[in-house]
């Protein structure tokens, strides 16, 4: 069965682009043009993936990314913002929202399906399958829980495989792009700065419990886990 996959974009063009392109691309395709009628047809049917615009009537992209994320029906959708916004800022501002991969306007309808199909290829996680325990906490990948203690983490399907991979590869340092590669996968299109929002969720998703401390930047490289806070 194709992947669906919901455009909103407040410009028809854009939609009908984009409906051309998926559609020959293999892709099941809706169509709305702005996030009142976008929740409408998620509440009909979850899709797949969200292909947004950050500039839409009424309630923004990004304000849609951040109502959508925390519901357990729609926390692990993958999004990809299409916006005629280029600046830094708003790039990051939509990766620590709950966005996967951030593409400018105007864009290249080949780059755009190369992304979409790296984002569905992280879908199936490339770090162990084996659970561990490590510092108070206890990671299962088999019921994609963490615990804190008696304390339950909620993590998004990214941030799940993330910490993942650094519990199973302790004190070790690891460069962005050896995690891009690990957890995200070697055929990921997307800038190094992605895992920084990233590790940035991860850490404030584990902050409740103190466990933040755990995931240590090293300046100038990447990060690790670990299992003490405050090792060298």
């Amino acid at each position: 069965m194709s992947a669906h996959v919901l455009v909103v974009d407040p410009d028809p063009f854009v939609r009908q682009l984009l409906e051309l392109n998926l559609t020959r691309a293999g892709y099941d395709v809706g169509l709305c043009p702005d996030a009142e009628s976008a929740l409408a047809a998620i509440d009909g049917r979850v899709p797949d993936m969200l292909l947004l615009e950050w500039d839409l009537p009424g309630q923004s992209g990004e304000a849609l990314i951040r109502r959508l994320h925390p519901q357990a029906r729609t926390h692990a959708m993958t999004i990809i913002m299409v916006s005629a916004r280029a600046g830094e800022h708003d790039k990051i501002l939509a990766l620590e929202s709950g966005a996967d991969d951030y593409l400018t306007k105007p864009f290249n309808p080949r780059e755009l399906l190369a992304r979409m199909q790296a984002v569905l290829r992280r879908r199936a996680p490339h770090v162990s399958i084996d659970a561990v325990q490590m510092a108070g906490l206890h990671l299962d990948p088999d019921t994609q829980r963490v615990v804190a203690g008696t304390r339950q983490v909620t993590l998004g399907p990214v941030e799940f495989r993330l910490l993942n991979f650094l519990m199973h590869h302790p004190e070790r340092v690891h460069t962005r792009s050896q995690l891009l590669d690990k957890v995200w996968g070697r055929h990921a299109v997307l800038d190094e700065r992605t895992v920084d929002a990233h590790v940035g969720r991860l850490r404030h998703a584990l902050q409740p419990s103190g466990h933040q401390e755990h995931i240590e930047t090293v300046r100038g490289t990447g990060y690790r886990f670990v299992a003490w806070h405050g090792a060298a």
